[in-house]
């Protein structure tokens, strides 16, 4: 089946007329979801790095060396806080170099998916990542053929105003829901635009592609641990967007898991400086 280029929301659809349309660490897997050793933390490490540089408006990081640029479709998924409140989620179903993809799809579900305002930069430091590549795509019999917490599904169908609509949830939503199928497919029915009433009929009617994901999350505090040996972190207090004052330069022998968890982080924004030395270790 021929796939668009068009980013794809994991909770959102895309409006379309009838008429056609090296060496670094596994993510060890959860929630009923597999890896099978592509997807990687260092991943989520170059997203980070692309978001902060464009919230401090600073070149974009370099190719990553730290793992393999592979094809694959992926989503870019950002959560904020202890209760991982969606963020954003974009990506695409067409396979893309996985540097490429990340750094653009990085930016698009941080800045640019229209459910959400951009992400800031006082909310970085309790930012989570997840990449998730996609991967096993098989047509479906029926609306109901793919399996809870293994499969993710995408579904296309012909909404009452006669316009072609696309919608998805990646693997995990139907998991943490405790949805079933009938109530993850009605729900992606409403989150893909459909108004009509939902039957039988209807739902036997709709095409549906599963697939299997790879996912990989990453807190922002890994990451600032990860990073501590070749940025220098400083942390200055906002008020009313305008900097007060640096209260602290942490070196990269400080334990900055510690320090994220004082209440003020909340009120703080943090900046980065390269340092001199390698960041790709």
């Amino acid at each position: 089946m021929a796939r668009s280029r068009a980013p794809s929301s994991c909770f959102g659809a895309k409006k379309q007329r009838l008429d056609e349309e090296s060496t670094s660490r596994p993510c060890v897997s959860r929630n009923g979801l597999s890896t099978h050793g592509v997807v990687r933390r260092e991943m989520c490490y170059f997203c980070f790095d692309v978001l902060h540089n464009h919230l401090h408006n600073l070149e974009p990081p370099p190719a990553p060396k730290t793992f393999p640029n592979s094809s694959y479709p992926l989503f870019v998924t950002w959560t904020y806080g202890k209760e991982e409140k969606l963020r954003g989620c974009i990506g695409t179903f067409t396979a893309m170099n996985i540097h490429n993809g990340l750094r653009e799809y990085a930016i698009n579900s941080a800045m640019k998916d229209s459910r959400f305002s951009p992400i800031t930069e006082e909310e970085f430091p309790n930012l989570t990542c997840s990449v998730s590549l996609l991967l096993n795509f098989e047509e479906g019999k029926n609306y109901q053929d793919w399996q809870i917490g293994v499969h993710g599904i995408r579904i296309e169908f012909v909404n009452e105003k006669g316009y072609h609509r696309t919608a998805t949830y990646l693997p995990e939503v139907a998991y943490k829901q405790g949805w079933n199928h009938c109530e993850t497919i009605d729900s992606l029915l409403r989150k893909g635009g459909y108004r009509g009433t939902i039957t039988e009929t209807f739902r036997q009617s709709i095409r549906l592609t599963r697939y299997r994901s790879e996912k990989c999350s990453v807190h922002a505090t890994e990451y600032l641990r990860a990073r501590q040996n070749g940025y220098r972190v400083y942390v200055y207090v906002w008020t009313n967007n305008k900097t007060i004052g640096c209260i602290k330069i942490l070196s990269s022998n400080e334990n900055f898991g510690s320090f994220v968890s004082r209440k003020f982080i909340d009120f703080c924004s943090m900046k980065f400086q390269l340092s001199d030395t390698d960041t790709s270790n």
